[in-house]
């Protein structure tokens, strides 16, 4: 995208005029879990938004939804979208309008901002072992029945009783089994029948199923090998759902799979809904690890998300710089931006407010004031870089989504 100098300074002055006559454009608070400001799109286009900004193109967002929502309808399986990846309730109501069971969620503030704004069947993907988180979720459960947490160990267990008694509440849990990821989790078989067992001595806590992640095999390089992983993995879970029932519990789910693995977990029997996430955005990291026929990129979702970032100095023959550093893209994978439709330029972290871009032979600079959006390596850090999502179509910006559960120590 370029502009020409009379086109840059009119694009300025809107963004001035935006930036000091609408008082809903300024960044909102950021002490509460969830965003509560007025965002007009009004007058918004790609040549005035105020740069770094995070963009979705909505053709290919809704392309997304759409794929995953009918490959789970066609074969059998749910699917709970797991909210870590956008954090934003407007997405996750279009998830559910698609046909979604309900949303994960990886923090307490995620599964607050969901239940706020009338999401049913939120899960808590996470361990829980502090007290006033636990009673977060608490309040959460007895605000909204369908909400469920997810248990790997007896002191969560015993945590979450305790909270569950005292505010006479019932609480549906599932047994978290660790199936490779050595991360969070009981051991599956054994170890986890005698973990549901022991839910069971708890009257206001009952469990419903089984949950399991295979964070491992979900960017395997390969499908053939990203298959043969991911099958050994939740092979391990399905066999605990079987001697869950067998010991007398009602565990009809086991939740699990990843968007790198949506296409060999809902053809696995036993597995009932699929937690899939990055599908709705994609990234450089899920690209380079192969479709099922699509060879060595992985094409079956497209790219949605980007960052939009302006060229702001020009001053060497070899490289420019925009104003998109380590604060606007996430860097810590060990894949690099993507500038989109400017073949032959290499990002490069330039600090925390600029980055570098460089050139490969025969290759063109962009000009200061010349904008550019970058895929990025993962697209869930570099969501939670941000409070607004603006969704765009073309050029222009239909609506500005909240990012309503960012990240953030002060509240969880």
């Amino acid at each position: 995208m370029r502009l020409d100098r009379r086109g840059f300074l009119a694009a300025s002055f809107a963004t001035s005029l935006l930036a000091h006559g609408k008082p809903a454009m300024t960044a909102p608070a950021r002490t509460a879990p969830t965003c509560n400001v007025e965002l007009d799109p009004t007058g918004l286009t790609k040549q005035n938004i105020p740069t770094p900004a995070l963009l979705v193109d909505l053709d290919a967002f809704e392309f997304n939804v759409k794929s995953m929502a009918e490959h789970c309808r066609k074969s059998g399986r749910g699917f709970r979208p797991h909210a870590k990846t956008h954090k934003c309730p407007e997405i996750a109501k279009r998830q559910m309008a698609a046909g979604a069971l309900g949303i994960c969620a990886a923090t307490v503030p995620e599964a607050e901002a969901l239940v706020a704004a009338g999401i049913t069947g939120v899960l808590m993907t996470s361990p829980i072992v502090e007290p006033v988180k636990i009673a977060r979720m608490i309040s959460l459960v007895k605000r909204e029945k369908t909400t469920m947490l997810s248990v790997g160990h007896p002191l969560e267990v015993e945590l979450l009783s305790q909270a569950a008694a005292a505010a006479g509440v019932d609480v549906d849990v599932l047994v978290d089994v660790d199936i490779g990821d050595r991360r969070t989790g009981i051991l599956p078989g054994h170890p986890a029948l005698e973990l549901a067992q022991f839910i069971a001595k708890h009257k206001r806590l009952h469990v419903r199923g089984v949950q399991s992640y295979a964070g491992h095999a979900s960017h395997v390089v390969g499908w053939e090998a990203r298959e043969k992983s991911s099958r050994e993995a939740m092979g391990k879970s399905v066999a605990t759902r079987e001697l869950l029932n067998k010991s007398g519990f009602d565990a009809g789910i086991l939740s699990g799979g990843s968007t790198g693995t949506y296409n060999i977990d809902s053809t696995i029997d036993g597995v009932t809904e699929l937690q899939v996430g990055s599908y709705v955005f994609m990234d450089i990291d899920y690209r380079r690890i192969g479709g099922k026929t699509s060879g060595e990129n992985y094409s079956d979702f497209q790219h949605s998300l980007t960052v939009l970032a302006t060229v702001v100095n020009a001053t060497h023959a070899d490289r420019v710089s925009v104003d998109a550093g380590t604060k606007a893209l996430d860097t810590t994978t060990n894949w690099k931006p993507e500038a989109k439709g400017w073949p032959g330029l290499t990002y490069n972290r330039g600090g925390d407010e600029f980055g570098i871009l460089t050139l490969e032979p025969g290759a063109k600079l962009p000009k200061i004031g010349d904008r550019i959006e970058f895929i990025v390596p993962h697209c869930d850090p570099n969501v939670n870089l941000y409070d607004r999502i603006y969704a765009t179509r073309g050029d222009k910006v239909e609506a500005i989504w909240p990012v309503a559960a960012r990240r953030e120590p002060s509240i969880g």
